[in-house]
């Protein structure tokens, strides 16, 4: 067996394994669920809730938004350089100007925002409010605090935990390809320590989400099964195409949807998740640091990944 193979299907287990591990972690342990909380133990949750939101805040903007761009604009580059002809050149320059990276990832938002408009529209029950929202919005009541306008509900529909789910492994699917085509045993262990590094804090991040949402927990189980099988699916279609090029605008497609997939992403980060931990009137300069914090860490590992 090759090192670099070797090495790359250590890479698969270690994906597979930290995965698993980190997102069954908040699903198994009944601390976590916040509907059975009081006190400072639902206090400490709430703001392990804030800083998994600037986890996925960092997520969307430093790594999916950025590797998208990056990606579409390269492939574009690229499916250009293939198809002009001498008497294009200008105006195939010219072309290149547009901000197709920008225009895809706003197309993903807008797709979602659609089919939940479409969903609301159909079934109006679909959609409803937080349970432990009305709870604090009680608390405040009996404290004496009191609101000059109704505070928006976040939705506890399952649409939106799908929609992260899927946005979250099309970006793994990729992040495991990119490992699976590296071609060095130097480049492989510190592509795939990158995406550990965060990819643990994510998925910590996705298995508090299902537990607060009310997801079942044997659903919520399955759910993070099959999000830890994304990143050894990619790293093994990597193996597979290793010695292959994007001909054919296979590269392009691919660039597509991972700009879909980061539109979709920012849609549930800050329609769901932001307002879900931010909506709480208490100690808001706290629930910011913690949000700050879970962002810096991101775009700390945006140095390596």
């Amino acid at each position: 067996m090759e090192p670099v193979l070797g090495v790359k299907i250590g890479c698969l287990f270690a994906l597979l394994a930290l995965t698993l591990v980190c997102g069954l972690i908040p699903i198994c342990f009944k601390w976590f669920q916040i509907e059975a909380a009081r006190g400072r133990h639902r206090w400490v949750l709430s703001l392990l809730g804030c800083i998994s939101a600037g986890v996925f805040l960092g997520a969307g903007f430093m790594h999916m938004t950025a590797e998208a761009l990056e990606r579409i604009e390269s492939e574009i580059q690229k499916f250009v350089m293939q198809n002009k002809t001498e008497s294009e050149g200008a105006a195939n320059s010219a072309d290149m100007d547009y901000p197709y990276g920008e225009l895809i990832i706003s197309l993903g938002f807008f797709l979602i925002f659609l089919l939940e408009s479409l969903a609301l529209q159909c079934c109006p029950g679909a959609s409803g409010g937080s349970k432990v929202h009305e709870e604090e919005v009680g608390a405040a009541h009996v404290l004496g605090l009191h609101s000059h306008g109704s505070l928006p509900l976040p939705s506890r529909s399952p649409f939106r935990v799908l929609v992260l789910l899927l946005s979250l492994s099309f970006h793994s699917v990729f992040e495991g390809m990119a490992v699976g085509l590296q071609t060095t045993v130097v480049a492989t262990v510190q592509l795939c320590l990158a995406v550990l590094a965060h990819k643990g804090l994510v998925v910590f991040g996705i298995g508090l989400r299902l537990v607060q949402t009310g997801t079942a927990l044997r659903w919520a189980a399955l759910c993070i099964l099959t999000f830890a099988l994304m990143s050894p699916l990619g790293l093994i279609l990597g193996l597979a195409v290793a010695g292959g090029d994007s001909e054919g605008g296979r590269g392009l497609a691919q660039a597509v949807l991972e700009g879909v997939a980061a539109g979709t992403f920012l849609y549930v980060t800050f329609l769901e998740i932001l307002p879900r931990e931010l909506v709480g009137p208490e100690a808001p300069l706290i629930k910011w640091g913690c949000v700050a914090a879970g962002f810096a860490f991101m775009a700390i590992i945006a140095l390596w990944a």
